[in-house]
């Protein structure tokens, strides 16, 4: 029997992708052998590689003059790649919104002159500071956002105008969960393991002018231009991760494309914060304005009281549960795949949680 699986990645992924990708493990459409035996340079392959791109392109509406490309090393990679792909002057401003955001930024610091303009760690990133234009450094190459943050459920409910100066933004745990103009964005990048796929591939969406402004010392692989230039296929790329990708995409636009899951998403979200604001027993701590549709942090009266409702949610099907370290208590990542249903039997698995331990 498969669980409701709440992880924050890597996270569950929809069954009939899972089904379709199990039908065609061993012989890939007639070819006589799995993606994971296939070379990247022969002609199914590129294929996949090519079917996958022209997808996404148009999930998200990417205009023209940006490139796609999938690569190894997930999100985190990124967080250097940035300042090396981007240092014309040697100059970044970031704001500081989570866990991951507060790393990208201390990467940067190794290769750039990063300055931190905002950020919400003094209440426990619990909001998304507002920050306006004339914020930013005029010189500085971009400026950084983590658009989702996974740990602490904040999500930005405006995206911040940076004028002239291209604005990067990690988008890893809210990708395909709800429309975005791309054009506001320099670069978007995301690891694949909560929206996408399995773990492996991570997007890259980057303006093509901005493909030369890299640092002399930005190695080969970590630049964007060497993959743009050979369609993310300069070394071998992470193939199966793709191929998957490849297959959520096709399911998103064969299911109404990004609007129709994010009408999804909202009412998921809806149900579940509206259950947690109107319970005494259970708190999310996140300003409302800024609560995330992806993840759903929550916490019980203390402590012990969590533990125990961790467990007995585990022993019920609803796996993955426990808050991060830096958080505690109980968070739901309720990504694409995440079906109304299972929003619903853990709404009453918390009811019932609830009169018991009272």
């Amino acid at each position: 029997m498969r669980v409701y699986n709440f992880s924050a990645g890597p996270s569950m992924l929809p069954l009939t992708v899972l089904e379709k990708v199990k039908a065609q493990l061993t012989d890939y459409n007639g070819t006589g052998m799995s993606v994971m035996e296939m070379s990247h340079r022969s002609k199914p392959y590129q294929e996949i590689n090519d079917k996958a791109e022209s997808l996404l392109r148009e999930l998200l509406s990417v205009p023209e003059n940006y490139d796609i490309i999938f690569v190894q090393g997930g999100a985190s990679t990124q967080f250097e790649a940035v300042p090396l792909n981007l240092g014309v002057n040697k100059k970044a401003d970031y704001i500081v919104t989570g866990n991951f955001a507060k790393k990208a930024f201390k990467e940067a610091g190794k290769f750039t002159d990063a300055v931190c303009v905002a950020s919400s760690e003094d209440k426990n990133f619990t909001f998304i500071p507002k920050v306006e234009a004339n914020a930013f450094r005029k010189d500085a190459d971009y400026v950084h956002i983590c658009y989702n943050n996974t740990i602490f459920g904040t999500h930005y409910n405006y995206v911040p105008e940076t004028g002239d100066i291209p604005l990067v933004a990690d988008m890893s745990s809210c990708i395909l969960s709800e429309e975005i103009d791309v054009s506001k964005f320099g670069v978007i990048y995301a690891g694949a393991q909560k929206n996408v796929g399995p773990a492996g591939t991570t997007i890259i969406i980057v303006r093509k002018d901005l493909q030369d402004k890299f640092q002399p010392i930005c190695p080969t692989m970590l630049k964007w231009a060497t993959q743009t230039k050979e369609k993310s296929l300069y070394n071998t790329p992470p193939c199966w991760s793709t191929y998957v990708a490849m297959e959520v995409f096709q399911y998103l636009k064969d299911n109404g494309g990004i609007k129709a899951m994010h009408e999804i998403n909202v009412k998921k979200a809806g149900m579940l914060y509206d259950f947690i604001d109107n319970s005494d027993f259970y708190t999310n701590r996140v300003e409302k304005a800024d609560r995330s549709l992806m993840n759903v942090p929550f916490v019980t009266r203390d402590a012990e009281t969590d533990a125990k409702f961790i467990s007995e949610a585990s022993k019920a099907g609803f796996v993955s549960l426990k808050g991060h370290r830096l958080v505690g208590g109980m968070r739901a990542s309720i990504y694409n795949a995440m079906p109304v249903e299972g929003i619903e039997k853990l709404i009453e698995f918390m009811k019932k949680f609830e009169l018991e331990n009272k």
